[in-house]
């Protein structure tokens, strides 16, 4: 990156200094609240004293804590990032520090709430900020019990989801300075960070910090309620030998034991999920007075957020990602196997196995059993939850484009398919850092680009559409979706028949 005149922004907390690159001033590394350390452990992020003098933000600053998930590192390389605790950093991309008004796109990792960061290669927000004259911003937010140890015990939950609205407000704030729109910002994200989008819909702390959310496989949001964390939370209590909402305890702890004593759980749990593709995310936002007082299909049904614009969608195939780890815990999958398991969902798991298995068929698709059980399983856990996200918003007046992403993935002969997290290097025009992932040649290129693009239009104007993808509002009725992949085009009630046996679950 040719390094020209570095670049100097005076912020609320103090100047900082950032680098150009390649037409772009980025700063890498600003603080966006006092390190949640010591005292402020497993407290709300609060605002940046502030320091004297110019502060340096040429490097990223260190990701959370958490444990590396071998899985997923394969899919997006990269070296491992220094981590602490000291972890509330954010990232700007912008291609003029002036009076430019641009609109501003926040990126929210996602991660199951338990890894990432808004530093990870994939994120370059590059890209996008040349290519859209948009401001890009990533951020990193406690995670795992750092972030989402919601133990009713403790004064402050939710405390991962404060972060990202601090980090919201931060931009508000000083967005300007770096030709960025502070009335104009995107939130979006992917997974954990799509569900993230959900939960600030629903978190009046966050009314107003963005008029835009473009949602990405959101993980879905069932009711959470606080009693339902005490167990978990007690776990990690018992674990550490530490009295239940000790607070002096476990801020006398090393990050490190605090850290150990999730993940021994966390692993257990994801065993379970692997194998018997049950259970939900238990590091997770929940119900609470303060942050999430309701739950975020209740605010989309009330109207409440229908001046905010959505993009929402999923990817074809999104449970594909764990037919690895169904494989590797050698799990035969037969028709019974697959009609018991859809049992536990359904009150006639044999009605659901016969329904997914006569639309594929009739589709031409594959429908070995266990073809049909990942499919329905993620109709119920990702695809449906999301579809009444979108109804619901589109219902209430919102706003609201929705699409499908049939990208598959080469890897493993083809076994990913159009898995999740397949949409992420496209939607950052990082395809060539993901090349294993995603393939490679003109088609990738030309779906990178239409995705920036369309991504793009919508932060700027609240439709994604272009002029080579004309993109349809979508109403419940219709339900319009944009299909991303090798094709681009609009269908209307995709996969419907199969979707519609889990319409009262």
């Amino acid at each position: 990156a040719g390094c020209g005149m570095t670049t100097i922004v005076q912020t609320t907390a103090g100047q900082i200094q950032g680098v150009a690159e390649d037409g772009l001033s980025v700063f890498r590394g600003i603080p966006y609240a006092t390190p949640p350390v010591g005292a402020l452990r497993f407290r709300p992020p609060q605002s940046h004293p502030g320091w004297e003098g110019v502060r340096g933000a040429t490097e990223f600053g260190p990701i959370a804590m958490q444990q590396e998930m071998e899985e997923i590192s394969s899919l997006f390389p990269g070296d491992p990032q220094p981590q602490s605790e000291d972890c509330l950093f954010l990232n700007v991309w912008t291609p003029g520090l002036d009076e430019g008004k641009r609109p501003v796109m926040v990126w929210i990792h996602g991660g199951a709430y338990v890894i990432g960061s808004g530093s990870e290669p994939i994120y370059d927000g590059a890209n996008l900020a040349r290519r859209g004259d948009v401001v890009v911003v990533t951020i990193n937010y406690r995670l795992n019990v750092f972030g989402f140890l919601n133990d009713p015990a403790l004064p402050e939950i939710n405390l991962g989801i404060r972060d990202q609205i601090a980090a919201l407000r931060w931009v508000h704030e000083n967005i300007a300075r770096f030709g960025g729109d502070p009335d104009n910002v995107t939130i979006f994200g992917e997974s954990s960070g799509g569900q993230s989008m959900t939960t600030l819909l629903a978190a009046p702390a966050a009314a107003g910090l963005f008029q835009r959310t473009i949602v990405q496989s959101p993980d879905p949001h069932y009711p959470r309620h606080v009693e339902t964390m005490r167990g978990v939370a007690e776990r990690v209590y018992a674990e550490l030998r530490v009295e239940r909402g000790d607070l002096d305890a476990l801020r006398a702890l090393p990050a490190a034991s605090l850290l150990e004593a999730w993940s021994a759980y966390e692993a257990e749990f994801l065993e379970q999920f692997s194998t018997e593709l049950t259970g939900e995310l238990m590091t997770c936002p929940i119900l609470d007075d303060d942050v999430m007082p309701q739950l975020p299909l209740e605010v989309l049904r009330s109207g409440r957020v229908a001046d905010v614009d959505m993009l929402i969608g999923v990817t074809d195939e999104e449970f594909k990602l764990y037919l690895m780890t169904m494989a590797e815990a050698g799990l035969e999958i037969d028709e019974d196997a697959a009609v018991a398991r859809l049992d536990t969902l359904h009150e006639d798991g044999r009605r659901v196995y016969e329904v997914y298995r006569a639309a594929r068929e009739a589709r031409a698709e594959p429908s070995e059993p266990e073809e049909i059980l990942i499919a329905a399983l993620a109709d119920r856990a990702a695809v449906v939850p999301a579809q009444r996200v979108a109804d619901a918003h589109a219902a209430s007046g919102g706003r609201t484009f929705a699409y499908v992403f049939t990208w598959r993935s080469p890897l493993f002969d083809g076994a990913l398919g159009a898995c999740h997290a397949i949409d992420v290097p496209f939607t950052f025009g990082a395809q060539a850092q993901a090349a294993e992932f995603v393939g490679a040649g003109p088609e990738v290129d030309a779906l990178a680009e239409a995705v920036m693009d369309a991504w793009i239009a919508f932060a700027r104007s609240g439709d994604p559409s272009t002029e080579s993808l004309p993109w349809p509002r979508y109403d419940p009725n219709t339900r319009a979706q944009m299909l991303l992949g090798p094709e681009r085009r609009v269908v209307s009630g995709w996969r419907e028949i199969e979707r519609a046996v889990w319409d009262n679950i």
